[in-house]
């Protein structure tokens, strides 16, 4: 079956970009589009797509106030904010408010793409140069350390760990370990399923409450 997505964005060209790519895969229809946040709530709505992909500021209801509305009137809707935004404040308040996932728009199509299915199957999806920003909100909001446990990680895995932590990609963890990073895809799958894990953003937190982040 086809993934239905929604695109809510204030710039045309943009909007039209994304919508040649996405239209290439025979895994996505694009249902509609927005230019505002009021009219996508209205299209989410009328439409009811798998996935919206929205941006965060735009004029008028922007794309935080949308989300909300959609995710409260339509839960099994994933919503992707797709923004230019690297603030930690904006990724917090996205997630916590119920978005699917948050994506820099300069993201590679390969990422976007993949991001659009993992959230269609109901994963969490962030961008991974915001990762470690994740991170750094989680740990500013500890009160006590957490001491480090024994766990079942190959000490190959741990320093995986510690990368992905930090926000590093697939490849730049490759380079920094010196190894393929089909390698690293391996080690990143067995961390999910040793420690019962859903999405990197997991292993992040995990690592940062146990004090295996470094």
């Amino acid at each position: 079956m086809t993934i239905k997505i929604l695109l809510v964005d204030d710039h045309t060209l943009f909007r039209s970009g994304i919508k040649l790519l996405l239209q290439r895969n025979p895994e996505f229809e694009i249902v509609g589009e927005a230019s505002d946040g009021l009219e996508g709530v209205k299209r989410a709505k009328q439409l009811r797509p798998d996935v919206v992909l929205m941006d965060l500021n735009m004029a008028g209801l922007s794309g935080l106030e949308a989300m909300q509305l959609i995710v409260e009137d339509m839960p099994e809707v994933a919503v992707l904010m797709l923004t230019v935004s690297e603030e930690a404040e904006d990724l917090s308040t996205a997630l916590k408010n119920g978005a699917r996932g948050y994506l820099l728009k300069n993201i590679e199509a390969d990422y976007l793409t993949q991001s659009i299915k993992r959230a269609a199957a109901g994963e969490a999806v962030i961008a991974d140069a915001m990762t470690a920003k994740l991170v750094m909100q989680f740990r500013s909001g500890m009160n006590t350390p957490v001491v480090a446990e024994k766990e079942k990680l190959t000490p190959r895995e741990r320093e995986t760990m510690v990368c992905v932590a930090r926000g590093e990609s697939n490849k730049e963890i490759a380079r920094n370990l010196n190894v393929a990073e089909s390698t690293v895809k391996i080690h990143v799958q067995n961390i999910l399923k040793k420690l019962n894990l859903s999405s990197r953003v997991q292993i992040a937190v995990y690592a940062v409450e146990r004090g295996l982040d470094k």
